[in-house]
């Protein structure tokens, strides 16, 4: 059975109650929960019969791991703007979803995931799988609750999605226990706030004296930066930084999760900044500042070079949703604790007939500063060297991948060069990477949550042979779903960023980093995969341009350098 899937119906019985498992499926629907991705297990039973028998409108996706996923209800987050859920069953199911879990939260994507547990009755009397749930799930989510009766079963749904979709987006887990999946309780408790079926749910405007305070400095800036993270994205102030960086004539990056704030083919574009993504000539826009302004960041170590990039004697200007975050890292001269696209459009109107010092002085210096960039990147694509440079591969995805296509990079090779080099001509979601924690083995999966989000992009999942190793078994879910992800895998037979790390940091000397080369593309035939395996440069163009054409999973194995023979943009290899 390749997916399992309820018809669309209001979400109500007509018996006068129903199951604790039949709440939590009718529940999901009234919240207009459309996808769940997830695992069975016997303490999950109910839930899972429930979800066969009632009409919902969910689609089921089984994964073959529960880290997995977790991983596709995050990606289906971040490209939908609704609530990704995922499910697994108690004991090494939830201690297997939890990374899932903790990515999303990090990264502020909103989840709500569910595990069965062991029966209320049995606590305490050394059942299989128990273990306490919400100890290991609070400290990594925005709540985490394990339902103790049945009456509380829509109560603690409402409060997750309600948790996920608030303030800074995040993570809600839910434990059902399998006792209570049974009993009964009054549908009538069943019901839903529609506005936390996505986030924002609710924007927070910015205070008046706060958007004064960073007009003002705007005002006097003569050459002002922005610093634009993902939380720019989530909110959807796309339109609303462009306008304000044009007003301000004021150059734009990004770190790796803002990619995408601003079209990468925009005038105002930078690009990519900090220690992974970043380069020489993107780290000499940031310098030149006399204003940064940060928005929907952390301004954390990657972005500023561990607090070196901006330095610290320039006016800085914070603007985040998290009051935490606000000054956390950098002496604040102006805070604004608000939604982003509101506080950009607060900021547009409190400038839009002011006199600005700011002459446009860096934003006539991009042109160039690009151009110096990509001289070198432009040659190395062009190289026959071998094994192959990813600079190839990134030149032939370039040239064929669709404007509204999404590529999902694991850490290691695929982030810092995406990041740095890979151009979105579209503002949006189109890249996904897990930066918060960077686990291997997260772009396959994400692959599969990001098609099923949007369906009608082409996506393509980049990894290295390290993450591979990590997510093969989710080939057989392509396959037996027909979900026509694109592959790539860089292969060098290592893991490579640890490599580069020793041979940066410790003397060359590389100790238990090296493997087996794997022929990925023959592993991909034996799933019923289309694959092609490269080796020679030449070839790669072709490859890539057949992959994206093929109308269902396909595998790019490409042998390619060692990360620390490559050219990759990055400044310091720990985080």
């Amino acid at each position: 059975m390749a997916e399992t899937r309820g018809n669309q119906t209001d979400g109500r019985l007509s018996n006068d109650s129903v199951t604790g498992a039949e709440a939590a499926v009718l529940s999901l629907a009234q919240h207009g929960v459309r996808h769940v991705f997830g695992l069975c297990g016997d303490t999950s039973l109910p839930f899972y019969d429930a979800l066969a028998r009632l009409n919902h409108g969910i689609t089921h996706v089984l994964s073959r791991d529960e880290r997995s996923a977790g991983y596709m209800a995050d990606a289906y987050a971040r490209v939908t703007g609704r609530v990704g859920v995922c499910e697994g069953p108690s004991g090494g199911g939830a201690t297997y979803i939890l990374p899932g879990v903790v990515e999303a939260n990090e990264s502020s994507s909103a989840m709500v995931c569910i595990t069965s547990d062991v029966p209320v009755t049995a606590r305490g009397r050394y059942p299989l799988t128990e273990l306490d749930q919400t100890a290991m799930f609070r400290p990594l989510t925005k709540t985490a609750t394990t339902i103790d009766h049945v009456d509380q079963i829509p109560d603690v749904f409402r409060k997750s999605f309600r948790a996920a979709t608030t303030g800074r987006p995040g993570a809600a887990h839910i434990g059902l226990p399998y006792d209570l999946q049974k009993q009964a309780l009054d549908p009538e408790r069943i019901w839903a706030q529609p506005r936390h079926a996505s986030f924002p749910a609710y924007r927070a405007g910015p205070d008046p004296e706060t958007v004064a305070e960073a007009a003002a400095i705007l005002r006097a800036a003569r050459a002002p930066v922005f610093i634009v993270g993902g939380g720019a994205i989530i909110s959807g102030a796309m339109e609303e930084l462009d306008k304000l960086a044009t007003l301000l004539r004021a150059p734009v990056a990004s770190t790796v999760s803002g990619h995408g704030a601003l079209s990468d083919l925009h005038p105002l574009a930078v690009g990519v900044v900090g220690a992974n993504g970043g380069t020489d000539e993107t780290r000499e826009v940031v310098q030149a500042a006399d204003t940064v302004v940060f928005v929907g960041c952390r301004a954390g170590s990657t972005t500023t070079e561990h607090g070196k990039v901006p330095g610290r004697g320039v006016p800085v200007i914070h603007i985040d949703i998290d009051p935490m975050v606000v000054g956390a890292n950098y002496r604040c001269d102006a805070g604004i604790v608000a939604d982003a696209k509101l506080a950009l459009s607060a900021l547009i109107e409190a400038l839009r007939d002011a006199d600005l010092a700011s002459g446009g002085e860096l934003a006539a210096t991009l042109d160039d500063m690009r151009a110096r960039k990509f001289a070198m990147f432009d040659r190395l694509a062009r190289s026959d060297d071998r094994p192959i440079r990813p600079e190839r591969l990134l030149a032939a995805l370039q040239a064929h991948l669709p404007e509204d296509g999404i590529i999902v990079a694991d850490p290691g090779t695929p982030c810092p060069y995406f990041s740095g080099y890979y151009r979105f001509p579209r503002a949006g979601r189109h890249f996904i990477t897990n930066r918060a924690h960077g686990a291997l083995g997260f772009s396959l999966s994400a692959g599969i949550g990001a098609w099923y989000g949007r369906p009608d992009a082409t996506v393509v999942s980049v990894m290295g042979d390290g993450s591979f190793g990590f997510a093969v078994g989710e080939m057989e879910t392509l396959t037996r779903l027909n979900v026509p992800l694109k592959m790539v895998v860089i292969s060098n037979a290592c893991f490579g960023w640890i490599k580069a790390s020793q041979n940066a940091g410790y003397g060359s000397r590389y100790f238990s980093v090296d493997f087996s080369r794997t022929d990925h593309a023959r592993i991909a035939e034996a799933y019923g995969i289309r694959s092609w395996s490269v080796s020679d440069p030449a070839q790669v163009d072709t490859a890539v341009r057949e992959a994206l054409a093929h109308d269902g999973p396909a595998l790019i194995d490409i042998v390619s350098q060692v990360l620390q023979d490559t050219n990759v943009p990055v400044s310091a290899w720990m985080g």
